[in-house]
Formats: C-alpha cells, structure tokens, sequence
C-alpha cells in the first residue's frame, strides 16, 4: 500500500517537488531548488527561503532532504519515489519502473530531447542513492501520446529516417493533458472513455491535443515541442525549409536557427515580449506587433481547434488549462471567436468570473463545454506511481 509519493522533477539547473499524500489526495510539503550550479543558488522549502551554493543536483537533492528533516514534515512515510521525464521516444509509453536498464533507455533518448532528458536523469540518479530502498517510477511526458495512430505520428519523410532514427511525432504536455481531460469527463459526469476533447495546454510552452474516450489521437506538438501553436519564445509551425533559406541568405547555421526558433521567436519575436499579460498591455496602448502578435496567436489556436473537431468528428468539450489558459480570460475569449457555428462559444460573465477551481464557462445547453480545468501535473504522476507500483505487487 502506496502512503506517500515523493514527487521530483528536475530541470537544468532546478529541482522541483512536491510530498503527497495518497490516502487524502492531499500535499504535504512542496518546494524549489532553484540556479543550481550558479554562484548562489536558491531553496525554498514551504515559506522557508535560504539562499546558498549548491553546486550540482546532488548538493540540491542532499539540501531538500535537509529541509525536510529541520523544517518538516517528516519522510518516514514514503512508499515511492515518482519522476517526470520528458522524452520517452516510442520505448515509453507507460509509467516505468527505474532501474539501471532504464536509466541506460532515458540516457539514449537524450538526443530527441538534450535539454530535458538528461537534467531528468540526474535528478533520477541521485535520488536512487538517496533512496536506495524505495521503488522509483519515470513517468513521461510522451507516453500519453503512445496512442497515436501511425497516421497521425507519421512524417512523410524517408522511411529510413523513421525506422532508423526514430523521426516521427511523439508530442508533449501528456502528464497534464491526461489529468485534465479525464477532470473534464468528471466534471460533465460521464465515463471517460465515452468523452471527447479537445485540451489546450496554454502557458509559455503550447499545445493543442485531439482525446477521443481518453485517448490521444492527435496533437500539436512533434519530435521536439516546437511544432505547433505560437508559444511565449517558441514560433511553433513554421515551413521546414526555413533553416535552409536562413543560411544561405543571412548565412545561419543550423544550430543558430534552431536556438532562435526556440528562444527568440513566438509572442517575443513579434512584439519583444513573452508574457501574455505584458503582450496584452503592449496591445491595449496601441503597439501594432503586440496586436499583430496576439491575432497570430489567436488564429493558430482556432485553426487547431478546427484540425481537432474534424479529427475528432464530434466534441464534447474543448478544455483550457495551464498558466494562460487557466488566468486570461481575453485569450480564450480570442480563441474560440468565430467558432460558433461548431457549438463552441463562452458565456462572457462566466468566463471573467474570478473563480480559480475547475469550471464550465460555455453557455447553459451548449452544444460542446467550454471548460477551464486547473492541471495538476505532480498529482497525475503520484496516481500513475501507485499504480506502476502496486501492479508490480500483485
């Protein structure tokens, strides 16, 4: 019996947790060790601040253990360790059990995601030393999207290239994207195999997935997560000869067009700024690009939304969560303009109404629910901890 997960996700200079207890559905303790690495770094631990050098994730993970045992709660309960991966190519596509082989797998999926995977790895490692005795379970951002059907994650590329190099689309935000459209079958109170969606996942990184009875069928994003909707630094969809063309007239290399389509392009590109809330001031004074920006924005978002319907032959309800899409009420007003001939509208007091939880801000009898549901990544990945776990067991 699983009593409390452990959950840790650990990026490039970062490790992120969170304590949750299983039997109240409850957390207990979160945290962030953040700038590790760097000069000084940062752990807050509850409201506890401290600021000091940690100079490697196993100085940060050693640091959060410390902050536990002074500033509680205490670790005695932990059962299971969980872990989010980012990139588990087609090898991972459920809730995996760690151990040396897998760590082995994860580091030779490094190339799709070098960013991600092995920061992921690290923080992996040094909790398997910390915790030697407890199961420890990678659960992957991909693995959601393990259900595509090959016509929808094949390129129309080389075959080679697919079988040999693993080209083709994996897609991104499944951790969340599962907990949130299984939350819209609960909220409209029917079986969640029996429910269709459409998830938009809104924060500085985007996305746009497909879900027919709990299952991804389609979206957005694609071997890596630049593809698809415009993002805060990242341009989304864009003609794959552009690389080429920049480097013979402007004489960029491949890694420089690449660095620029993931860090200075989208909302920043266009207007100078990536925060939808600063974007919005931009274009509320009058600045032409921040207008020009948002418009682009909003005509990618209901063009997947459109993609998706007809995907999906019927929509049951279209689902906004992340930061942006759970906060700002003026972009998911902008995303379904013009969508009312496919049922999808929102009522506008419901939708500026200044509530936080999971809710319906469509009209009463709409044809397809308009939802706003709050993600929760960390408590997915403790209920498919227990669950890799106690199958084991069984």
């Amino acid at each position: 019996m699983i009593d409390q997960v452990l959950v840790l996700n650990s990026g490039s200079s970062s490790i992120k947790y969170r304590l949750i207890d299983m039997a109240s559905r409850r957390e207990t303790a979160r945290g962030l060790a953040e700038r590790i690495g760097e000069e000084t770094s940062v752990l807050t631990h509850g409201g506890v601040r401290v600021e000091r050098r940690l100079a490697d994730h196993e100085e940060g993970l050693r640091a959060v253990l410390a902050a536990f045992t002074e500033h509680g709660p205490s670790l005695d309960r932990v059962t299971a360790v969980g872990h989010r991966v980012v990139h588990g190519g087609s090898r991972f596509v459920q809730p995996t059990l760690i151990d040396d082989e897998v760590e082995r797998a994860i580091e030779e999926l490094a190339p799709l995601a070098p960013l991600h995977n092995l920061p992921n790895l690290e923080g992996i490692r040094v909790a398997r030393r910390a915790f030697p005795a407890l199961p420890h379970v990678a659960v992957f951002d991909t693995a959601f999207h393990g259900t595509l059907p090959p016509h929808a994650y094949t390129y129309a590329v080389p075959r080679e290239w697919t079988e040999k190099l693993g080209v083709r689309r994996y897609g991104f935000h499944g951790t969340s994207t599962a907990y949130v459209s299984r939350r819209a079958a609960e909220l409209l109170g029917r079986p969640y195999d029996k429910v269709d969606s459409i998830v938009l996942h809104l924060g500085n990184g985007a996305s746009a997935t497909a879900v027919r009875g709990g299952r991804s069928v389609d979206t957005s994003m694609g071997i890596t997560p630049l593809a698809g909707l415009v993002m805060g630094t990242r341009s989304g969809d864009v003609d794959p000869a552009l690389p080429a063309y920049l480097n013979r007239v402007a004489g960029m290399s491949l890694a420089d067009v690449d660095d620029a389509l993931n860090r200075d392009s989208g909302l920043l590109g266009m207007c100078g700024a990536n925060d939808l809330r600063e974007v919005w001031k931009l274009a509320d004074s009058g600045a032409p690009d921040a207008r020009l920006a948002m418009e682009v924005y909003g005509h990618r978002l209901r063009g997947y939304i459109g993609a998706y319907y007809a995907v999906l032959g019927r929509v049951d309800a279209l689902v906004f969560t992340a930061g942006v899409g759970e906060h700002d009420a003026r972009t998911r007003d902008l995303a379904v303009s013009g969508l009312s001939r496919l049922g999808i509208e929102i009522d506008p007091a419901r939708n500026a109404a200044a509530e936080t939880g999971p809710r319906m801000i469509s009209p009463e009898g709409a044809e397809v629910a308009v939802l706003v549901i709050p993600t929760d990544e960390e408590m997915e990945i403790a209920d498919q901890v227990v669950a890799c776990v106690e199958s084991r067991s069984r």
